[in-house]
């Protein structure tokens, strides 16, 4: 199986200010964060894509657009299915308390989680007082599947990654230490930023040299690096793909290093008026993000995808 080769090798999707229309592009500055762009308001340029960002032979164009607004890289219904590792470096492993596990410890969660840079992480009525309010942070490190992947051994695993990107997977800790399973406490409505853009895989040789950290209001809280993963990017396909075909477009968040909210002391839980800020090197960039909290009567502005 050969490695997919595309010709970009960032990707952004965007609404253009020349059509106020969705469209996908490579930046044309090759070394700007857009997602710290594109919240500080700077322009960005980019080179038009024709074609879907899940087709390796999407072309890549002179053609020139602006960004009015920069949206997740794939829509929900590109992504179609979101796969989840927890307790997957040895660092928070540690923090926790916790044994390495033997096996990825597998969770999923809705695509109606996830959002776009910049935009606003809602805490759910059921995650605020009185039934208890305790949403924590997770920068991770997310691969994008690039062809359907099935049986797959570790030494060809990257031979099925279209791209890496970055995510934050808010997780709310009451909900989720009360049951085993976590798909609840960690799949809210618009509570998974995931972006800024996709780093091509042949642009990431090596999965396992990507720096990650977070900020929590301006304080550094997470620190961390993919060599710190206790089941690296292709033991992670290999295993997930037993038995099972993860399709084109999915994605698996890798986990999340140290440096976790809950274990803190005294523990620190995201609150309205906080701003997250995850940065992940090799291209990918920040993702910023404000929490707010629902309205008492169950709504929310809608969230920009």
């Amino acid at each position: 199986m050969a490695p997919i080769k595309t010709q970009w090798t960032r990707l952004i999707r965007f609404v253009a200010v020349e059509t106020s229309e969705v469209h996908i592009g490579q930046p044309v500055d090759s070394n700007l964060d857009v997602g710290l762009a594109a919240h500080q308001g700077k322009t960005i340029k980019a080179y038009e894509i024709f074609g879907s960002a899940l087709d390796p032979s999407a072309q890549l164009t002179n053609n020139v657009l602006t960004v009015k607004h920069l949206l997740t890289p794939l829509s929900r219904e590109q992504v179609g299915f979101v796969r989840c590792l927890g307790l997957n470096y040895s660092d928070h492993a540690a923090e926790a308390n916790l044994p390495k596990p033997a096996f990825p410890v597998l969770f999923v969660k809705p695509t109606t989680s996830l959002i776009g840079p910049n935009a606003t992480v809602t805490i759910p009525a059921a995650a605020q007082p009185p039934q208890e309010h305790l949403p924590d942070y997770e920068v991770e490190f997310t691969i994008v599947i690039g062809k359907p992947a099935k049986d797959v051994s570790e030494a060809d695993a990257l031979d099925y990654v279209l791209a890496y990107t970055g995510a934050n997977d808010v997780s709310f800790r009451k909900h989720q230490m009360a049951v085993s399973q976590w798909c609840f406490s960690k799949g809210f409505d618009n509570t998974n930023p995931f972006g800024p853009c996709l780093v091509s895989a042949s642009s990431i040789p090596d999965p396992q040299t990507v720096p990650l950290k977070c900020t929590l209001n301006n304080e550094l809280v997470q620190d961390g690096t993919t060599a710190d993963h206790i089941f690296n990017v292709r033991q992670t396909i290999a295993h997930l793909s037993q038995g099972t075909t993860l399709l084109p477009g999915s994605i698996i968040l890798t986990g999340t290093p140290k440096g976790v909210g809950f274990v803190k002391k005294p523990p620190v839980y995201l609150k309205a008026g906080d701003r997250m800020h995850i940065w992940l090197g090799n291209g990918i960039g920040s993702l910023i993000n404000d929490v707010k909290e629902e309205r008492p009567h169950g709504t929310t502005l809608k969230a920009r995808l």
